[in-house]
């Protein structure tokens, strides 16, 4: 009963800590002039993804690199597939071309960097201290990016008669605001980790399958939160902003800060580098194509994302249960319905690109 009783505080508590989140980082950008994108890229990617860092820091040192390799992953794979596949079934997301050229991209390389560091079955200091590297260049090109967009927005920071004194208050506000919602998001996550791991445990789940679907999905919980509450208040830009950046961060960040701390290397098992990590870059790149139709997600592609979704879902529990049934839904995927879906992604992107304004 504890656990089940901590899974339920724990999404409210999320619930909670998204809409603080959301209201002081839309204000925030309003008041500095930052776009709701930058700051959704940035300060709301690295805050909501604050419970994957922390759970795979305490999986390496705790020596359970399974769990942290797990919640890497399946945090990536369900922050596309299912956080933007829900925002996008709620109202079609549309962006600006700054991420379709630039973050994009860059999280479909950190993604490729992944299969090609652990070729060898573990990513080592060098590795990781290169992804961390990555991370401090994409953060000083984002600074510089809002220097720019600071320069140019039109945004109205407040109108003359307010103090200089009443200004500083309010952006204060608005950062504490940020802070405590990043705190509730943090300790909602942990809750909900916590109990949903004890009710797996209590099945006979694997480290690893835990890692990959309970505590991926609860690590991807803020993401989410932060997204439908974005979506709310009319700021769908930071809503995807949010998960690029997140998974930008979860690579270079998470899995960068996690090798640095482990001492022999960050131990990568066989079984995520023959499926789970494919899926990961497939999903990443998969999205290149769907935001060049119009810049954005359509409701069908949203509803494509959440398909593959249940279906990887389903691949995993198969798998922990060892059943029969996954030779053949192995081969259904594999040979009709991701050919028919590649096929439909590479028209749907190349309708986009001759005629970027027809998704819109």
């Amino acid at each position: 009963m504890y656990f089940y009783v901590l899974v339920v505080v724990g999404i409210g508590v999320l619930i909670w800590g998204g809409e603080l989140l959301v209201r002081g980082a839309t204000l925030l950008a309003e008041q500095m002039r930052i776009t709701p994108l930058l700051i959704g890229l940035t300060v709301v990617a690295f805050g909501t993804s604050a419970p994957e860092l922390a759970i795979s820091l305490r999986g390496v040192i705790s020596g359970h690199a399974d769990l942290s390799v797990g919640n890497i992953l399946g945090s990536n794979i369900y922050n596309i597939l299912l956080v933007l596949g829900i925002a996008s079934l709620l109202t079609p997301l549309t962006t600006s071309s700054q991420l379709v050229r630039f973050d994009v991209p860059v999280m479909i390389l950190a993604s490729l960097a992944v299969p090609f560091m652990t070729r060898d079955g573990q990513i080592d200091r060098i590795e990781s201290a290169s992804l961390c590297g990555g991370l401090l260049i994409y953060s000083f090109w984002s600074f510089l990016r809002g220097r720019r967009a600071r320069a140019s927005c039109k945004f109205k920071p407040a109108s003359e008669g307010q103090q200089r004194k009443h200004l500083r208050a309010v952006v204060y506000g608005n950062i504490a605001r940020i802070l405590f919602g990043l705190l509730l998001l943090t300790i909602g996550s942990k809750w909900l980790v916590e109990g949903a791991v004890g009710i797996a445990r209590q099945l006979g789940a694997g480290e690893l399958i835990i890692g990959l679907t309970v505590i991926a999905l609860g690590t991807s919980l803020p993401e989410m939160v932060t997204a439908v509450v974005a979506i709310a208040r009319g700021q769908r830009d930071m809503a995807v902003g949010n998960v690029v950046g997140s998974n930008i961060f979860n690579i270079l960040g998470v899995l960068g800060i996690s090798g640095l701390f482990s001492s022999h290397g960050f131990h990568v098992p066989l079984e995520a580098i023959r499926f789970d990590i494919p899926v990961m870059v497939t999903v990443a790149i998969a999205c290149l194509p769907i935001f060049f139709t119009g810049r954005g997600i359509a409701r069908w592609e949203g509803g494509l994302f959440l398909g593959y979704f249940m279906a990887y879902t389903a691949f995993l529990i198969l798998e922990a249960a060892d059943s029969h049934h996954l030779r053949h839904f192995s081969v259904v995927m594999v040979f009709f319905v991701i050919p028919l879906t590649t096929i439909t992604l590479l028209v749907s992107g190349l309708r986009g690109i001759l005629n970027p304004h027809d998704g819109e």
